[in-house]
């Protein structure tokens, strides 16, 4: 329960804890998100990791160049590191192939979000690997149940960096252009609060979508 509540205070209070990171690793901070986002999007075991208000707070601190960071590099580095996730993850799901939705619920693995993905994807084909970079939980299933589905590589290709770059570019730059107004920065947990909530929006109307129907 301790190890529960630390993390939630990191993700909550993702401004500080971020800052102080930048401030004691310098330019290694670069490797440290790259790291944090690649398994994000790279192993479905790790969705609970902080993506949107991770790019969001890093953007804002680049903005004033907090520990050297640089926004250019940033969102270079984490471009590079969704990217590169999204592929490992692919290659994943190819390998295992269907007899994953034979497995049960566990702590490392979410089968009731790897079905909603799969749902999701076979209504969206491969817009779901863009739609998806915006939405918790499918954005660590999609490239997955793509790989599952035996997507094309050149197609899966396309989608996978058209939905990087956009997730990336758009967040990192919203960080950047109004993370440090004066409100936003006075409550910037408050904002990160928000962001958070927003992404989970959609999933929390398509599940109430699936119990009125249910």
């Amino acid at each position: 329960m301790e190890l529960v509540a630390q993390f939630i205070d990191i993700i909550l209070h993702l401004d500080k804890h971020l800052a102080v990171l930048v401030l004691d690793y310098g330019p290694w901070i670069y490797g440290i998100l790259f790291c944090i986002i690649f398994a994000e999007t790279g192993f479905v075991v790790f969705p609970f990791l902080p993506g949107d208000s991770l790019l969001f707070v890093g953007g804002a601190l680049a903005a004033i160049g907090q520990g050297g960071m640089e926004i250019t590099t940033l969102i270079g580095v984490l471009s590079a590191g969704a990217i590169l996730g999204n592929m490992v993850n692919y290659q994943i799901g190819r390998y295992l192939g269907p007899k994953v939705f034979h497995w049960e619920n566990s702590r490392f693995f979410n089968r009731t979000a790897l079905e909603k993905t799969h749902a999701f994807y076979a209504q969206h084909g491969g817009k779901t690997l863009v739609l998806s970079r915006f939405l918790p939980l499918f954005r660590s299933f999609a490239p997955f149940v793509a790989g599952i589905g035996a997507m094309p590589y050149a197609r899966f290709t396309i989608f996978n960096l058209i939905g990087a770059v956009s997730w990336v570019l758009s967040l990192c730059l919203a960080g950047y252009w109004f993370g440090n107004m004066p409100w936003i920065k006075q409550n910037l947990s408050v904002v990160i609060i928000g962001i958070i909530a927003l992404s989970l929006l959609p999933v929390m109307i398509g599940y109430l979508k699936h119990r009125a129907a249910a």
